[in-house]
């Protein structure tokens, strides 16, 4: 099956998985000397929250991004399973 052919919400599931599970592996590496490599990385996003108030309700936007070496790789992991699948 060709990867066109495949559900896109099941690449973004496996994209996030590997994410998250990198990102934490990331952050557990941190504490062994030999591995802490894993958890250098960036954070980017908003600093502080924008709110938008209106007379009726009161909006709140915001959204931090915290890549690591390990998410990365958690990534690329992913793709790969969802190629094979």
């Amino acid at each position: 099956m060709a990867t066109r052919d495949k559900n896109i919400w099941i690449l973004l599931i496996f994209i996030c998985c590997g994410l998250v599970i990198g990102g934490l592996l990331g952050q557990l590496a941190s504490q062994v000397e030999w591995l802490n490599w894993l958890s250098y990385g960036q954070t980017f996003g908003l600093s502080e929250p924008l709110i938008i108030e209106l007379n009726v309700i009161k909006l709140t936007f915001g959204l931090m991004l915290n890549i690591n070496v390990a998410s990365i790789i958690g990534m690329a992991i992913a793709l790969l399973l969802y190629r094979k699948i």
